[in-house]
């Protein structure tokens, strides 16, 4: 093999609801990273895996960047800003149907402080007009030294293919660090845990959003081939509990049924899934119930 091999690691960032985890998705072709019109729905670093014969990017979801509020706001920021000096590229993603706003302000002062070279993603592009695409362009390239502008819609997958071959050329040469075959480096159990906390976030009112956290407890395939799944969401307070119950159990079962839809899809077996409901009081702001629940700083 003449052709010599890239890889390298590219993070994905922006404020909350750009597109992030629309873009690895498409870009994965299928569903690692779940998808929500809440903010602040990514929680930990997502690493979705893209291989061809010549190159591998791994890319890492990383929670919006913004203001935290609480300490799990917190460890999100530190997880967010400490990616960006460790990977090869950055993916700034911004949502242009918006225009320019604080929190794409808030990112780029955080970007001057970093050495990787920085791609801009304008997403979105099938909700504007292409003329007024140049003075938005202007706009941002007045505020930063953008490597590269991109001009994309995650959802259609328009221009994406263009924009994986120009990411190839900021990676070195290097190894193929995951099987070709494999797309994300997150066990089976993350990826379940998160589906499910994607249909409650689908499924629920505003209060709900921030204040749950799903762990699956028991995992095990019968001998039939059917997959046992036990899962507990937690809540922060009784009232949160009731919602995702609800009357006569009715929410839960339907969070159940579309998680259920979205796992078998995953792990290619039927399922059977249980849901418990539990609550932890404040469990955001504490630091060992944090860690239980899979927020580390490392």
């Amino acid at each position: 093999m003449n052709q010599k091999f890239h890889s390298g690691f590219v993070a994905i960032i922006g404020r909350p609801n750009v597109g992030k985890s629309t873009l690895l998705n498409q870009v994965i072709g299928q569903k690692i990273a779940i998808m929500s019109d809440k903010p602040q729905t990514t929680r930990n670093k997502i690493h979705g895996v893209y291989s061809t014969d010549s190159s591998q990017i791994v890319f890492l979801d990383t929670p919006g960047i913004h203001k935290p509020q609480s300490k799990l706001g917190d460890y999100m920021m530190k997880v967010a800003e400490g990616t960006l000096n460790e990977v090869d590229a950055i993916l700034f993603l911004v949502d242009v149907a918006e225009g320019i706003g604080g929190g794409d302000r808030f990112i780029i002062e955080r970007l001057k402080q970093v050495n990787t070279p920085v791609l801009l993603v304008l997403n979105k592009i099938d909700r504007v007009h292409p003329e007024e695409l140049l003075p938005i362009i202007a706009q941002y390239k007045d505020l930063y030294s953008f490597a590269e502008i991109v001009p994309v819609s995650a959802l259609q997958g328009n221009n994406v293919a263009n924009l994986l071959d120009i990411i190839v050329r900021y990676l070195p040469e290097g190894p193929q660090y995951y099987p070709a075959d494999q797309v994300t480096d997150h066990p089976e159990q993350f990826v379940c845990a998160e589906l499910i906390r994607e249909k409650i976030l689908h499924l629920t009112r505003e209060e709900i959003p921030h204040s749950i956290a799903v762990t699956i407890e028991d995992m095990r395939q019968e001998e039939n081939g059917v997959v046992h799944i036990s899962a507990v969401i937690f809540v922060e307070r009784d009232s949160q509990k009731g919602i995702i119950i609800g009357k006569q159990g009715a929410m839960l079962k339907e969070v159940g049924r579309q998680a259920r839809v979205d796992i078998e899809r995953l792990l290619g077996s039927k399922t059977f899934l249980e849901l418990w409901v539990k609550v932890k009081k404040d469990w955001r702001n504490q630091e060992r119930i944090l860690k239980d629940l899979g927020f580390r700083h490392d």
